[in-house]
This record gives structure tokens, sequence and C-alpha cells, in this order.
């Protein structure tokens, strides 16, 4: 070379190790204009190039010095190196490799290469070229530091550990590697102890902001929500570009149902990362948590646009248009997801939802399996499971598949209740007083301890009942709008809309059909808002001729049929379900009509302000009972229920032999639902039968779990078998055509005998009952009172049992109430249903009176 280019050379080597990059650079491409190929000044350039982050002329400088001497370790490692900052990890690994070949003992060249090869994913290959460098230098922190990284990443959390202290060792001021060991305690749910590696990182990099996100991530798991807002908060306070800090927050917020929140903070997410899909399915699903089902498909398509093979997209918007009752899309969309990943656990147990909702049980069970073979630990897949195998009755297998879910999913839930009542329907009574011991805790301390319905049936307290409707209501259906909001229709009519789902051959149906008959059609247009199905039976053609309007709603979404209802301009809507049957409580909460009536499905409160009015009685919501109820007190008088006074009664004669039913023995009976009947009842009953012989006691076999559980019950209790009789469900004609082979009903408490005792009083068969303490426990006195036939109705258990003794050993005394039954039947307000409707009118145009005079809603007595 000659000594003009050498001093050059010399010079701008010098600039160069004094950083003056710009004289460095000037007198190197003055040196190459005279020496295009002169390897020093293309590798120092190359270098310049590099601090001066302009990486693609620092690629192309090195790459020409490359070409000159290909066996030059160094320029081979910084051109990687180039490469790698410029982000082309993929070719930085040809010239990493190059580099660690001719140069085997440079500690540097391992290291990078590992990056390199971390950063595409290829951790094997990573962990190999990481602890090379830390063979050649043992005490090389940084090395120690990714390969604990690299183990993280491929979810090898202990050795992650070990690695992450093996930097710390070497270098206890290492945040990076405190905050690599917190993540790998976090994923092993050590969260306690992650906690602690945060904070250390933390006293040693205050401004770290992942730190703090990290540290949020951890009491997050830890379902301290609001303090783990308080970390997000500072990480985003330190860097307001953090998308995932943003993330966090926002899916902290959904935690807390604060929904509307969440979104803005996934809009921050989404102005950052645009490209990003999660954020777009994430802000899906905080709009399906807000029943924004339409906007929710929306940004599911959006993230599907970004990655089409999403799985977890596929099936979010799968979950949408189930809401929507879109079955069919929905199961095509749910194939997708599978298809793509068929190991997906939630993708089959969302399908199985779907199939149960097309009652094509079967399918759905193998699908429930299907997740639970690919998760066994998968909580809400054996819940789903459970509540199919219900509807199967299946009761003891449903139960087991509940207290799966609930040993899966210690937090809130309501499983325990769902449980307890599958046990209820088997009358599988294990446990029976620790379990509802601990729903009555669970519901007193406001937690998710049963559904209120099955709750109605082990509780005897008013204040829990009214708890746990509130709870449930605010949890599954709070208040979502209020269509009809200053809607005062100017109508000729009064217009009644009835919602329920039972417009068929149902108890509903059979106690409200006369009702719908006998409305004055002068002064009230009626609809029906139906969410079954037509079965074709004969209350069906009745109901179908009484109603001005049928809507079939079972394919609509809750806001769909709100919107139907709304445009219809209901003046009253009246909630025939509650929470019972195929209810459809979330169309209440949008306040479809200005008037909304809580009668007869669920007796006992809803819990939730946009519904109006119950519909009651003075004996089963008394005065002081008023305060447990949400809703504003309607009395009617004689007995809220109503009953059809046209019920047929089959003219076929049943022999006791039939029936198997021995001849010359008292028969008690009960037709009560199974969940109904609890030990203590049961204690009664077979107290009873052991005190008067010759005597039997006929109940249903609804299915044959509860009948052989029934039967050594009352063989733990020195009952003979023979003297429990079970006979199969008939229609209801022959069902009440049969009842009068009994001799005495026995009612069951804390949940009494509703339309059953109306159908055993309309057949001439005497009720006994006890008075409860709450709605559900007191609608047999309610029925009995209006009949006349207060003597039948007991305040103890005492009183109850010696009662039901003395009808049966007393003949006389049975028989003078049978002949009382027989003519108070016709005569007395239980069954003249036109009185009743009467009743019921006369109360629905105060209502209507009250709003249309713009007064709040209050309670109300008929007299």
């Amino acid at each position: 070379m000659n000594p003009q280019l050498q001093s050059m050379l010399q010079q701008a080597i010098q600039a160069f190790q004094d950083g003056n990059f710009d004289s460095a650079d000037l007198i190197l491409k003055r040196v190459l204009q005279v020496d295009a190929k002169n390897l020093p000044a293309l590798h120092v350039l190359g270098l310049i190039k590099v601090m001066q982050t302009n990486y693609r002329e620092a690629v192309d400088y090195l790459t020409r010095a490359a070409r000159i001497h290909p066996n030059d370790a160094s320029i081979q490692y910084n051109l990687a190196k180039a490469l790698a900052d410029s982000g082309n990890d993929k070719d930085a690994l040809i010239h990493y490799k190059k580099s660690v070949v001719l140069a085997p003992n440079n500690p540097e060249a391992w290291l990078s290469y590992g990056k390199s090869a971390s950063n595409l994913g290829r951790y094997e290959e990573a962990l190999v070229w990481y602890g090379n460098a830390l063979s050649l230098k043992p005490d090389y922190a940084e090395a120690a530091l990714n390969k604990g990284a690299t183990f993280k990443e491929l979810k090898r959390y202990e050795e992650a550990i070990a690695f992450a202290e093996q930097a710390l060792a070497i270098n206890p001021n290492l945040a990076e590697a405190l905050l690599n060991k917190g993540v790998a305690l976090k994923e092993l749910k050590r969260y306690e102890e992650a906690i602690a590696q945060y904070d250390k990182a933390l006293s040693l990099n205050p401004d770290y902001a992942e730190g703090w996100a990290n540290k949020g991530n951890a009491l997050y798991e830890l379902k301290r929500y609001e303090e783990a807002i308080a970390q997000y908060d500072k990480a985003l306070s330190l860097n307001p570009d953090y998308a995932e800090g943003w993330a966090n927050k926002g899916n902290t917020l959904y935690e807390l149902k604060r929904y509307d929140e969440a979104i803005v903070y996934y809009d921050k997410v989404l102005s950052l990362k645009p490209h990003d899909h999660d954020a777009w399915n994430h802000k899906g699903n905080i709009l399906h948590e807000l029943k924004r089902y339409d906007e929710a498909i929306a940004h599911y398509d959006k993230a599907l646009g970004l990655k089409s093979d999403y799985a977890e997209g596929w099936s979010n918007k799968g979950n949408a248009l189930h809401e929507l009752k879109r079955y069919d899309e929905a199961i095509a969309h749910y194939d997708k997801a599978l298809g793509l990943k068929p190991d997906y656990a939630e993708g089959w147990s969302n399908k199985g939802n779907a199939l149960h909702e097309l009652k094509r049980y079967d399918e759905a069970i193998a699908h429930y399996d299907k997740a639970l073979g690919l998760k066994p630990d998968y909580a809400e897949g054996w819940a789903n499971k459970g509540m199919i195998l219900n509807l199967l009755k299946r009761h003891s297998d449903s139960a087991k598949c509940y207290l799966k879910s609930l040993e899966l999913k210690t937090e809130d839930s309501f499983l325990l209740g769902q449980f307890h009542h599958q046990m209820m329907l088997a009358c599988d009574w294990t446990n029976y007083e620790k379990s509802i011991d601990k729903i009555a805790h669970l519901v007193s301390e406001g937690r998710k301890g049963a559904e209120p319905f099955g709750f109605q049936g082990i509780s005897c307290s008013e204040e829990l009942l009214k708890k746990c409707a509130e709870f449930y209501s605010n949890d599954r259906f709070p208040a979502l709008g209020n269509l009809s909001e200053f809607s005062k229709y100017q109508h000729h009519k009064i217009r009644i809309g009835y919602l329920c789902g039972e417009f068929r051959n149902q108890a509903t149906s059979m106690l409200m059909t006369r009702v719908w008959e006998l409305h004055d059609k002068s002064k009230f247009e009626i609809f029906a808002f139906d969410n079954g199905w037509d079965d074709g039976s004969g209350y069906r053609h009745r109901i179908n001729q009484a109603f001005s309007k049928i809507f079939d709603i079972s394919k609509l979404s809750d806001v769909e049929a709100a919107k139907l209802i709304r445009s219809n301009e209901i003046d009253i809507l009246v909630n025939l379900n509650g929470f019972f049957g195929l209810a459809r409580q979330g169309v209440f909460s949008y306040k479809p009509a200005p008037i909304q009536v809580n009668y007869l499905g669920f007796p006992g409160t809803i819990g939730a302000k946009y519904m109006d009015y119950i519909i009651a009685d003075k004996v089963v919501i008394p005065e002081e009972s008023k305060i447990h109820y949400i809703e504003k007190l309607v009395y009617l008088p004689n007995s809220y229920q109503a009953n059809d006074d046209l019920r047929k009664i089959s003219d076929g004669q049943f022999s006791r032999a039939q029936l198997g039913l021995p001849e010359d023995v008292f028969v008690f009976a009960c037709f009560n639902n199974n969940y109904k009947i609890t030990p203590s009842t049961f204690d009664s009953w077979m107290r009873i039968l052991s005190n008067v012989p010759g005597s039997v006691l006929w109940l249903l076999e609804d299915n044959p779990t509860a009948k052989e559980n029934l039967i050594k019950q009352a063989a733990c209790r020195g009952v003979d078998s023979s003297k429990l009789v079970f006979s199969d469900r008939l229609r209801i004609e022959d069902h009440l055509a049969r009842q009068r082979l009994a001799d005495l009903f026995l009612d069951t408490l804390p949940y009494n005998a509703h339309t059953t005792c109306s159908d055993a009083l309309w057949a001439g068969l005497p009720v006994l009952t006890l008075m409860g303490s709450t709605f559900p426990g007191r609608v047999a006195a309610s029925l009995l009172s209006a009949l006349g036939l207060t003597e039948l109705i007991t305040s103890n258990k005492e009183q109850y049992e010696a009662l039901a003794i003395e009808l049966a050993i007393n003949p006389q005394k049975l028989i003078d109430i049978k002949l009382k039954l027989a003519k108070n039947r016709l005569t007395t307000p239980l069954f003249d249903t036109p009185l009743f409707t009467k009743n019921l009118e006369a109360a629905y145009i105060k209502m209507y009176e009250r709003y249309q005079a713009d007064l709040e809603p209050e309670h109300i007595s008929i007299n």
C-alpha cells in the first residue's frame, strides 16, 4: 500500500477510535476512491455505519470486505452483527457460523450466534451456542442470562430459573436476570416468589417498565386486581408506548367486569399495534361480554383478516354467532378452528355447546369428552357435560361432572349449587347438611354459592333468597339499557306481552291457558313471545286461539327479541319464567316494555331493578316479607296462582293393581319433583309410615337412581321397601285420574307442591302441607286458603306428622275433608278462573294507570 493511503488509514482509524465518525468516514471514502478494494477501509467503514445505525450501508461495506477476505473471522462476525441489528437474523446466522468456524474460541461470537438463533425461534440450537460461550467463559453473565431466557421460551422453567441464578451469581445486579427468574416462577404458579424477584429487579432499576408490568401480571394471577392495575399504571407512566402494558391493564379491567374501561385500553393497544391480531380478538371478547355481538364479530373478522390461521379467533367468532342463536354458522366456525388446531380443547367444548342448543345431545357429549380427553383439568368442559347429563336425567353422572369442575375451579362459581341440585334430583343426600351450609355461607357473603332456582329447594331464608337472586342477576343479567324509556303508547287496548318458554303441554300453560282465553279482549290485546316450541298439543291449540299474535323468539338473540317487543309497543311484559325452565331473563335486561312483571314461573324475587312488579298474595308474601323483594308487590285476593277451570280428567278407570298399589292400604302420595324431597321431609314421611300400619307412600319415579336412593334411605330408617310405590309419568289427564286412588297428598318443604298441589286438589285429593318461611314454601298454604281448607295447613313438623297420622287412622275425618274439598272445588275462588282473570286484569290496569300518570311503581292491592 502506498505511504499516502497508509497515512490516511491511520488518521481514519485514530478518528474512529476517538469517536469522530464523520471525519473517519470522509477519509475512508477518499481511500476507497483510490483503492475500491481496500480491506481495512471497507471493514472500518462498515463498523462506522453500524455505530451510526445505518445498517444497510454497514452490511454493504462489510459484505464487500467479506468477499475480499472470506476467512477473516472478525469481518464475518461484524457482518453477522450488522445483519442481526438490521433484523435479518436469517442471513446473520450464515456469517456467525463462518465466524465461529474460523475463530471457535470467541465467546462473544457464540453468544451473538445464539441470540439470532433464538430470535428465529430456533431455541434448541440457541441453547448449544450459549453453552459454548459459557464453556469458553464461565463467568459470562450475559450468556447465562440468555440461556435462561431461552429455557423460559421452551417452557422449561426450572432450568430457566437455574440459569437466571447462575447469571445472578456472576452479577447480582443483573435486573434482567431477576426479571426472567420472576417470569419463570410466575409460570410455575409461584406468584409470591415471582413478586419478590420483580421487587429486587425494580429496586435496581425503578425505571424498568417491563418489571412493573410483570409484577402486575403476578398480582393479576393472585386476583389482586387493583394492585395489579397500580403496577400497570407505573409501567405506562414510564413507557406510554408500552402496548403490552395497556393490554394487561385492559385484561385486568375485563376481569373486574369494567368492560367499558377495558375497551378504552384496548383501543390504545390498537393505536400502537394496529396489526396485532390478538388485540383485535381481545377487544372482540370485551364486546362479547357487553353483549354487543355484531361488533364483536367485526373485531374477530379483523383479527382473522390479519391471521387467517388463528384458531382462537375462529372459535371466538363462533361463540358470538352462538349467542346470536346462529348455531349452524357457529359450528362451521368451530370446525374451522378445530381444523387448524385439532388439540384445541376449548374449541371442542364450544362446538358441544352449539350441538347442545340444537338438542343433538349425544354429539354434544362426544365433543365434551374430546375436550376433556385433551384437557382433563378443563373445568368448563366438565360443567358443560354436567348440563347435558342433567337434561338426559343422568343426575348422578351430572353431579360427578359438576363436582369435578368445582374441584378444578376453586374460585367463585355457581358450581357447588349446581352439583348439589343434581344430587337432589338423584335423591342422593351425601353430605347434605355440609353442602347446604356451605352454599348458604357463600350466598350470605355475596358470592357465587348457587343459582336462584336450585337454592329455593334448600333455603328457608327469604333474606338469602333475595341475596342470591340479586347477585345472580347482577352477574348474569345486568341492566343493559332501557328500550322503552319515555314510551307512553296510546292504544285503544292495553297491550300485554307474555314471555315464556313453555307455551305447550307444561305446568305453566296448564295454569294460565284459561286466563289467556278469558282476557277481556275489548280492553286487552295479548301477545305471546315464545322461547319454546309448538308441541301440537291440545294446550297449544288453545293457546294459538287465545293470543292476538304469537312470536317465536327462540332463534332471536336477547337484544333482537327485546327490539321485537319494543316494536310491538307492549305496555306490560310478563315474565313467566324468571330463572325457571326455558328462561330469557336477558331480554328483560333491555327493558323493552315500560312495565315489567315477574309472575308464576319463579316464586321469588328476580333481584333486578328493571323488574317492576311481582304478583303474589298475602299468604305467599306476608306484609312483613316485602323487604325481601326488589319488585313492588301486587297483592291479588285469594291465591296468586292461576288455574284452569276447564282442565280435563280422564274418564279412564284405574285400579290399584294396575298401578302397583296394594289393596286395602292407606295410600299417602307425593308427586312433587325429586329435588323437593329433603332428608327432613323424608324423615317425617318415614315416621308417618311407621305409625300407620298398612300404609304406603306413592311417588313418581322420575329417574331410576332417585328410586334406588329413596329405597336405601327408607331402609336406613327401618322402613321396608314394599312401603314405597313408584309410578311413571302419564299424560296429565290420566295422571289426574289416577290420583283418585290416593288418600292423602303429603307436601314437601322448603319447596311446596305448586302446580302439583293444584293437580291434586282438582282431582279431589286432599293436600297436607307445612307452612314454610319463603314464597315457594307457602304456595300450598295459599292454594288451600283459597279453597277454604286451612285445616290442612300445619305450622311445624310435629303438627304435620300428627295430622297425617290422624287422618290415616280416623277415616271419618278424612271423609269429611274430602267432601268439603268436593263441595269447595267449584264454589271457592281457587278454581274460579273468571274471577281470577278479572282480579289479574284489575292489577294490570292499576300498573298501567300509574305509569301513564308518571308515577313510579308502588305496592298494589286488589280487593
